[in-house]
């Protein structure tokens, strides 16, 4: 074993996921790779293993509770230094185009198990007074408002999304002063499997390599929000700010004017 703790990665077997787990070995670092493809990851292991790390990996599907649990187990053990919340899938359609069971598993992949295995993560992380949590959205996750016709049909996945995003910054004010590290990734476009490749040959996405690159410098430099084209959060400041008006705003006893109060 490394001499830091072992770094989890789920949804390693491709795209960002699998860039990371290259990435986090090359620098030394143990790592517990997940993911639903076990071809995939014993490949991605026996690679890996060249560099001298452990490489243990964990067949779970993240679309399945009990693939969260799974992982959760793992995280029991108490060796985790480091988890990224990575997994994920588009299943972009209109809403009512999807059929139930369709819409459960992509919330339980994209909303429910970064919310439970994050939660598994927290008691041994916060004994342990360092390491943390890595947190990949999207952009999509605040393109609500948006109905430019590039955007691909988004309910399900961006709402879950943004409750990753919402998650992610309360609990980043939770961890202040603790030592545990939170850092929110929000890629926008990237060449990878995701979406059945849509992005793959787009020369005006980003690589998994570049967003893997950003995160894990993002998580070393103790910065809460990676936004990897950008380099500042300056506009989730500036959404900090209404949401602070709104907040104030309509928190009141009476009703609008405009409701007829």
């Amino acid at each position: 074993m490394s001499e830091n703790g072992r770094v989890l990665i789920t949804g390693a077997s491709s795209g960002i996921g699998l860039a990371l787990a290259e990435l986090v070995a090359g620098a030394g670092r143990d790592v517990v790779l997940v993911a639903r493809r076990r071809d995939r990851l014993a490949a991605l292991a026996a690679g890996l293993a060249v560099t001298g790390v452990r490489a243990e990996t964990l067949v779970a599907d993240l679309a399945e509770l009990e693939g969260i649990q799974a992982v959760a187990d793992r995280l029991a053990v108490g060796d985790v230094e480091v988890l990224v919340n990575n997994a994920g899938a588009g299943g972009y359609a209109p809403l009512a185009t999807i059929t139930p069971e369709q819409t459960r598993r992509l919330w339980t992949l994209n909303a429910t198990a970064p919310l439970l295995l994050t939660r598994a993560a927290l008691p041994h992380l916060l004994e342990r007074g360092r390491g943390g949590i890595i947190n990949v959205a999207s952009l999509l996750a605040f393109s609500a408002g948006q109905r430019a016709p590039y955007l691909p049909a988004r309910a399900v996945y961006a709402s879950a999304k943004a409750g990753n995003v919402a998650l992610s910054r309360v609990l980043a004010g939770e961890l202040d002063g603790t030592g545990v590290q939170l850092t929110l990734v929000l890629p926008g476009r990237v060449q990878t499997e995701f979406a059945d490749g849509a992005a793959q040959q787009d020369e005006q996405a980003m690589t998994a390599e570049g967003v893997a690159r950003a995160a894990w410098r993002a998580f070393d430099r103790r910065e809460t929000v990676c936004i990897p084209a950008l380099g500042d959060a300056e506009g989730l400041y500036a959404l900090a700010e209404v949401e602070r008006a709104l907040l104030e705003g309509g928190n009141r006893p009476t009703v609008s004017s405009h409701y007829g109060g």
